[in-house]
């Protein structure tokens, strides 16, 4: 499960940021830009980042659902001083999150529409992630200089319920490109299925639907499976889809299955380990069985794409073990394991590896 773009769309209007998180969550697109003087200042001021952060964190947009309230109002109702909650409700106006009239504010379309916590559409969560993962960006240069990241458990194990709620978000997102990403795999003859650490069953759910022939298993940790069951539950698909409880790194796999599935999960470890698993999961395919994986690739020269770059800084301050590999160490991985072909499906985003029959 990945999340998160950091700073390199922090700056952009939230509209525009919107965008770049479907874009870059849908297919693999990635926002290209030519920096000016003044940009690159920008970029060096994190201050925008934190008030729409701090602005999720008091759920000013829920109090303002619907609503044109005053400063006094609104901070009433939220319950913090007066005067300081105008500075931050005039900065989110010219950040253009929020509008003003007659010395009321209220929600713009897009901030009613995500970041309203009763709005289907809300995102609100993985922001609040941002949030909590704060302390570990001002430890950037510490982990530069000592080549190791500060941080020994990630958020989710520290806070659950975050976890859950981000989990619920990516799901949502994961509706929108996983229908796509199953028909152009092609697992027509595929029968079984094992979506590896599959979080709430997105990907599980999107073949199941695609294709009528299939079954498919679930593993992922006991306390994520709670979440996936009613997800399967609402797509009424608990006939076809199972849950496997487990730690991928210790436990038996189950199988044999036709394709086994690891999307977004080998970023969270180091590079043996993803041998490892790798290796693990040819053993549980059938003959002439394939392994994909799914997971924000670097090129070859480790500068591209733009925002995996990023994602990999990202991936240092707020993992144990972490880090974003290039598309030629996956292939590795595949051929140490003894698969017959491994391949490039998706420039940066998807190899494959398939068993010989």
């Amino acid at each position: 499960m990945a999340f998160g773009a950091g700073p390199l769309v922090a700056t952009l209007p939230l509209l525009e940021r919107t965008r770049y998180y479907a874009r870059i969550h849908s297919d693999g697109v990635h926002v290209a830009r030519d920096l000016t003087l003044a940009e690159i200042f920008q970029l060096g001021y994190y201050w925008e980042t934190k008030i729409l952060l701090t602005a999720v964190k008091l759920d000013v947009f829920s109090c303002l659902d619907g609503k044109a309230w005053t400063a006094r109002e609104a901070a009433d109702r939220l319950g913090v001083h007066e005067g300081t909650l105008a500075l931050l409700l005039n900065a989110l106006v010219a950040m253009r999150v929020l509008a003003a009239s007659e010395g009321r504010y209220a929600n713009t379309p897009v901030a009613q529409q995500h970041l309203v916590k009763t709005s289907p559409q809300y995102v609100g969560h993985l922001l609040v992630l941002h949030d909590a993962e704060w302390d570990n960006w001002g430890r950037l240069e510490t982990a530069i200089r000592t080549g190791r990241s500060s941080v020994s458990r990630h958020v989710f194990e520290t806070d659950p319920e975050l976890g859950a709620n981000v989990l619920s978000v990516l799901h949502r997102i994961g509706q929108q490109s996983g229908p796509g990403f199953a028909k152009r795999l092609d697992a027509e003859q595929a029968r079984t299925m094992l979506d590896l650490g599959g979080g709430a069953g997105t990907n599980a759910i999107a073949f199941c639907q695609t294709y009528p022939g299939l079954t498919a298993t679930v593993f992922d940790l006991p306390e994520t499976l709670r979440i996936t069951e009613g997800v399967v539950k609402e797509a009424e698909l608990e006939g076809r889809i199972r849950l496997q409880p487990g730690d991928f790194n210790r436990d038996p796999l189950g199988g044999p299955y036709d394709l086994i599935l690891m999307s977004d999960i080998l970023h969270y470890q180091d590079f043996e380990m993803n041998a490892s698993l790798v290796a693990k999961a040819f053993e549980r395919l059938s003959p002439g069985g394939r392994l994909v994986i799914k997971d924000r690739f670097l090129d070859e020269s480790g500068t591209a794409p733009a925002w995996t770059t990023a994602f990999a800084v990202h991936i240092l301050v707020n993992t144990a073990r972490g880090r974003c590999y290039k598309t030629s160490e996956a292939l590795e991985w595949m051929r140490r394991a003894g698969f017959e072909s491994a391949e490039e499906l998706e420039a940066t985003a998807v190899v494959q590896g398939r068993r010989a029959a």
